[in-house]
């Protein structure tokens, strides 16, 4: 079985897919976390290899690579990341996730990633709305995608009033309906 989570920064992706993938006991893969190492690796700021993605396409090729040979390669796992569901079209089940900005925020600011420092709520919503423009350009310009559409997904679950546990519960239901 292979679950793809995509959506909005901070609706949950990486927290529930870790989640399902322990219940269900699946490998798990973020395509987040992949990029905040890249960003180490290059002693940059997240934003800043967005940026950078925006002239260089070898930074979301190498991501995109890596989706697509799981995708073909592997069988049991669930992988998050915001193209997932266009990478890895043979997936049984794809979701999106989306939650209003306010509470993405919160929950980003409540973290504290690295390499996603914010001062505020305001400026978290501000630096959140900008990655995703830019990744929304970039993904638009190299694939003629925008991960927003609602076509690439078999549900889209709106996290904003829900905890981790009934977002898990949704889609264990999903699964098990399927």
């Amino acid at each position: 079985m292979i679950i793809t989570l995509s959506g909005k920064a901070g609706s949950g992706k990486s927290t529930v897919a870790k989640e399902i993938a322990s219940k269900l006991k699946l490998k798990h893969y973020s395509t987040g976390d992949l990029m905040r190492s890249m960003a180490t690796e290059r002693k940059i700021s997240l934003a800043k290899l967005g940026s950078l993605a925006e002239e260089d396409g070898s930074i979301d090729k190498e991501l995109d690579d890596r989706q697509i040979k799981l995708g073909k390669e592997e069988n049991n796992f669930v992988i998050d990341g915001r193209l997932t569901a266009h990478f890895i079209p043979n997936a049984d089940l794809k979701i999106f996730l989306d939650c209003d900005d306010k509470v993405r925020a919160e929950r980003i600011l409540r973290d504290k990633r690295e390499h996603e420092e914010h001062q505020d709520l305001q400026e978290t919503i501000n630096k959140i709305k900008e990655r995703e423009a830019s990744e929304r350009k970039r993904y638009e310009q190299y694939y003629g995608v925008d991960y927003y559409d609602p076509r690439l997904y078999d549900e889209t679950i709106d996290t904003t009033q829900m905890n981790v546990e009934k977002v898990v519960n949704k889609i264990l239901e999903l699964i098990s309906d399927s």
